[in-house]
């Protein structure tokens, strides 16, 4: 019950529709939970369908190699990639992120994203987020955390140039996906090797499972412990999500 009550409150601070999960507000009241003493703040986004234990070690390796006051992790409301893909209800995967970062005081969950209409793209968050530091009176350095695999597709994202100059890049491994160094990381930049100062090699633990791996268990009836923490096993379940006769979902 306290997983449900979690799900409703994300939905009423975002001012999303408690049926379908869906519908913009104008207003930002709830904010992007960032305190003005936090000056270096990791952003990790993402269709977090499910959140699982990789993102956490990343997003926790992360601030401590580069320092970071907080990581924030934002759900995306309509991913940009996934446009023509079923995506869980962003009511449920905004109320699992916040049940795995409870216990880790520098982790906060942003609902920026699905307080906004159209495609969740980084680039107008990062606008966002550099626009509410200045109405703190804050000078913030912000860095964008992805995969390498990511990386790869980087130039194809909406205004990536752009994205650039509002948050540098920390970028982590992934089994099987070499991190680039010199002309072929500069390659993979919009504005090539002029770029490069912008990003930041981090080496993390290299984390295998993801969560289509995670879906695929659930919806064969397998195991999921030890790949979601607890609180979101247990949400996946009471409100059978991943299940093809699931009649408690949202959708």
């Amino acid at each position: 019950m306290g997983a449900r009550r979690l799900g409703r409150a994300v939905t009423e601070a975002a001012g999303l529709d408690a049926a379908t999960g869906a519908g913009a507000v104008a207003s930002t009241s709830a904010g992007p939970r960032i305190d003005p003493a936090d000056r270096r703040v990791g952003i990790l986004g993402g269709t977090f369908d499910p959140i699982h234990f990789g993102h956490l070690i990343i997003a926790d390796q992360v601030r401590e190699a580069l320092q970071l006051d907080r990581v924030l992790f934002i759900p995306a409301a309509m991913p940009p990639h996934k446009l023509e893909e079923h995506v869980t209800p962003v009511v449920d995967r905004a109320a699992m992120v916040e049940l795995a970062i409870a216990g880790n005081p520098s982790f906060s969950m942003s609902p920026i994203e699905l307080e906004r209409s159209g495609p969740s793209y980084t680039v107008d968050t990062l606008a966002e987020l550099t626009a509410e530091a200045a109405r703190q009176g804050v000078e913030r350095e912000f860095h964008f955390i992805l995969s390498v695999e990511a990386l790869a597709w980087f130039k194809s994202w909406h205004e990536p140039a752009q994205l650039l100059k509002l948050a540098r890049l920390a970028v982590v491994a992934r089994p099987g996906a070499p991190m680039p160094v010199g002309r072929h990381l500069g390659a993979l930049l919009p504005g090539g090797a002029a770029s490069m100062s912008r990003v930041e090699c981090i080496e993390t633990m290299l984390i295998a499972h993801s969560a289509s791996d995670v879906r695929a268990r659930v919806a064969s009836g397998r195991s999921i412990r030890y790949l979601v923490p607890p609180a979101v096993e247990a949400y996946i379940r009471d409100h059978r999500l991943y299940l093809s006769d699931n009649s408690m979902r949202t959708a």
